[in-house]
């Protein structure tokens, strides 16, 4: 599902023009993501959970030339799936 079908779904679902939804969605992503940068946790009971995880330090290999390279530590965004989406999932 791309952005403008998940839109056109939330104006069917609950009754606004796709204008509204559009914002309505932009606005859930900002939060989010605002959440994230400064560190917080964004739980929705029953559909998920967004958080922020970090990543050691870790040696690769350049597939290339074969040498080891150093990867740095990062931090990257995850979601954890609710009890709800699971079970709706895996019917």
């Amino acid at each position: 599902m791309t952005k403008s079908e998940l839109i056109t779904s939330i104006s069917e679902k609950a009754g606004i023009t796709k204008k509204d939804s559009e914002k309505a969605l932009t606005a859930f992503i900002d939060s989010v993501t605002e959440a994230l940068s400064s560190g917080e946790k964004v739980q929705l009971v029953g559909f998920g959970t967004f958080e922020v995880r970090e990543r050691a330090e870790r040696t690769g290999v350049n597939p290339r030339t074969q040498e080891k390279i150093i990867i740095s530590a990062s931090k990257v965004p995850a979601f954890k799936a609710g009890s709800a989406l699971k079970e709706a999932v895996s019917d």
